[in-house]
């Protein structure tokens, strides 16, 4: 679940994604926009004139029990229904290499496949030099919203299907050292499936 505001570019307007989808559909209702995918489940909102929820921030932002508990108010009587305690943190967790092909049309770039917890492997098209087999690494999953504000979705490279991104500190918004290329490569006892926000990332 992500919230993301801008007063000065969209007034008091709340944007609510709750998964990405390519193809959506959209219904207007009094004050909101719902935004749902082929099959009729939602997939976000953009909820108007929410000067009452006093938001603060630029971007994505969190919202407190206070303002989560009037928004849930406001949505029950439109019928609508959802959990509103899902975090932008919910999309980054450890993944586990386990096998890196070149790429069949690129020099630079590699098709990796990543395991993020026990029953879910991802291919991921990645340009670091240094991503190997057997490493630990951060994955940033479909839905997740880069420091920078990329919204990561489902992507083909250069005709390869890509379903999350490998990061490396300085997309992750993490202190780095100008010299030090590609992704961040974890301890190798992190927990495969665990969120980044409880390791202790330096």
């Amino acid at each position: 679940m992500l919230f993301f505001y801008n007063k000065k570019m969209l007034g008091e307007t709340l944007l609510i994604t709750i998964s990405d989808n390519e193809n959506t559909i959209y219904e207007n209702k009094k004050n909101m926009t719902l935004i749902k995918n082929n099959d009729g489940v939602l997939v976000g909102l953009n909820i108007f004139n929410i000067e009452n929820l006093k938001l603060e921030g630029n971007g994505n932002i969190e919202l407190s029990d206070e303002q989560k508990e009037k928004l849930q108010n406001r949505l029950e009587k439109n019928g609508i229904k959802i959990d509103l305690d899902g975090t932008n943190d919910d999309y980054f967790v450890v993944g586990e290499v386990l096998t890196k092909e070149k790429h069949p049309d690129a020099d630079k770039l590699s098709v990796t496949t990543v395991k993020i917890d026990n029953d879910e492997i991802l291919q991921i098209v990645c340009g670091a030099s240094n991503v190997e087999a057997g490493q630990k690494v951060v994955v940033a999953k479909i839905g997740a919203i880069m420091p920078s504000g990329l919204l990561i979705r489902k992507s083909k490279l250069r005709g390869v299907e890509s379903y999350g991104m490998l990061c490396s500190k300085k997309e992750l918004g993490l202190p780095y050292d100008e010299n030090t290329k590609g992704i961040l490569v974890l301890d190798n006892n992190s927990p495969v499936g665990e969120k980044i926000n409880t390791l202790n990332l330096k």
